[in-house]
């Protein structure tokens, strides 16, 4: 078990947090590496969120792949950088599980920054819907009620 905000999760529900975090990082992927393709760190983050998911490596390893892709993302264009942020949120739900909710929130900015002019709100709520659609049943509340508890942390954007 792993105290969380709001009580104790299971092992297994931490994992799956890690796997759909890691969901929603992959898919805004191609705006860091359009930006720079030479720079793994974020994919590698996303494989690190997966890998310790399923039991393959220990979270201090994860944590460093979180570093790694956070650090790509500083000095990168906006989508890019969120994009970034979001594989780095990933990797690090294994230290924090609340971290999974960063990973949905990164993606969506990222979709937010790489939208045309007059789109964004409408991709943004499409990519909220489709982060929504992929949850497991067994942490969709869990992961629904932190959305609207922490929306403000997360720059509103699940409640766009």
């Amino acid at each position: 078990m792993t105290v969380r905000r709001g009580g104790l999760l299971s092992d297994e529900r931490h994992r799956a947090l890690a796997a759909w975090a890691a969901a929603c990082a992959e898919r805004v992927l191609g705006a860091f590496e359009s930006y720079a393709p030479g720079d793994d760190g974020p994919g590698a983050a996303i494989r690190s969120a997966r890998a310790w998911a399923g039991g393959e490596i220990r979270a201090t390893e994860s944590k460093v792949a979180a570093y790694r892709a956070n650090a790509s993302g500083r000095t990168a264009a906006k989508a890019a950088k969120y994009a970034a942020y979001s594989a780095g949120q990933a990797a690090a739900v294994a230290h924090v599980p609340e971290h999974a909710l960063g990973a949905a929130a990164y993606a969506i900015r990222a979709v937010i920054a790489a939208s045309p002019e007059g789109r964004a709100v409408e991709n943004a709520r499409a990519e909220r819907a489709w982060q929504r659609s992929i949850l497991p049943d067994d942490i969709r509340d869990l992961v629904v009620e932190d959305s609207i508890r922490r929306d403000d942390l997360c720059w509103n954007v699940f409640s766009l």
